[in-house]
């Protein structure tokens, strides 16, 4: 598959963008060229050679916030597109294969969660448990793992009543040896695609979160935080903002982005075009292989 997502452009610029937050997230507050939570007499200073993106309003240089800040955002993501995986892949699969009392319990609770506006109980679990990323990730990724089951569930039900299926079943094949060998094989394109937009959701979230100051205690780090400490002084630095979002903007495009890739390469109208494009240019009229 990963194969198939580089050959389109859209997945090489998708996977070209976040492995350039990977490496910020795994780097970046080793490349921060100062201290993320040293203030200095420098306040609100325009970028210069020493402080290429300025200070903010405590005299602190914004790159080295924005860099230390990168990989607490980006595991938040990451935290919650895996929990929501987790929860809501394996439910989705055995609800096919685990009786009707099983199906209606796990098909209630996912319509509850998704009834519930997952960004209120985040902030509420916060306050209960206290103010860490951690805790509302956890949250928010039970809450959006009904997307995961959903998906999950609409695939296994499309392999579960074939023939060849059926077939193991009756041989004496167990559930585990079935998902293992015929349903993952179909769970697993439409779940990439589910992944990849979470992730996008997640780092919405995330940001948005540490926009407000929920999940991560001042003075730490973050690109949502560091946003909103831009947005106070709009009049002193017009321009501030622009690089913090510019930063979740293209991380949450680049999810959706590859998302799109791997919906087109895993369908069968991606397919042929992949199988075109393997044509000779020559050879091909009205997207037609011509017979030599």
């Amino acid at each position: 598959m990963i194969r198939r997502v580089l050959r389109l452009t859209t997945g090489r610029i998708a996977f070209g963008i976040l492995a350039a937050i990977a490496f910020l997230a795994a780097f970046g507050p080793l490349l921060a060229p100062y201290d993320p939570l040293e203030g200095t007499t420098d306040i609100l200073a325009n970028p210069s050679g020493a402080h290429p993106l300025g200070t903010d309003y405590l005299g602190r240089d914004v790159l080295s916030r924005l860099l230390d800040g990168s990989r607490v955002s980006v595991l938040g993501a990451v935290q919650v597109a895996l929990l929501a995986l987790v929860v809501g892949v394996v439910p989705g699969i055995l609800s096919v294969y685990f009786g009707r009392a099983f199906e209606w319990v796990t098909l209630r609770l996912a319509d509850t969660l998704i009834a519930l506006p997952f960004l209120v109980f985040a902030v509420a679990v916060t306050a209960l448990l206290g103010n860490g990323i951690p805790q509302a990730m956890f949250v928010v990724g039970v809450m959006v793992s009904p997307l995961f089951y959903r998906v999950a569930r609409a695939a296994t039900l499309s392999v579960a009543r074939s023939q060849y299926v059926e077939a193991a079943i009756v041989a004496g094949a167990s559930v585990g040896w079935v998902v293992r060998r015929h349903v993952w094989v179909k769970v697993l394109p439409p779940i990439a695609v589910a992944l990849a937009n979470t992730t996008g959701v997640g780092f919405v979230v995330v940001s948005s979160l540490t926009f407000l100051g929920i999940g991560v205690q001042p003075p730490a780090p973050t690109w949502g935080g560091v946003l909103a400490a831009d947005l106070g002084y709009l009049s002193f630095q017009p321009w501030a903002p622009l690089v913090p979002t510019a930063l979740i903007m293209a991380t949450v495009w680049a999810c959706n982005l590859l998302a799109d890739a791997i919906r087109d390469v895993t369908g069968e109208a991606g397919r042929a075009l992949l199988n075109t494009r393997k044509l000779d240019p020559g050879k091909v009229t009205n997207g037609s292989p011509v017979a030599p």
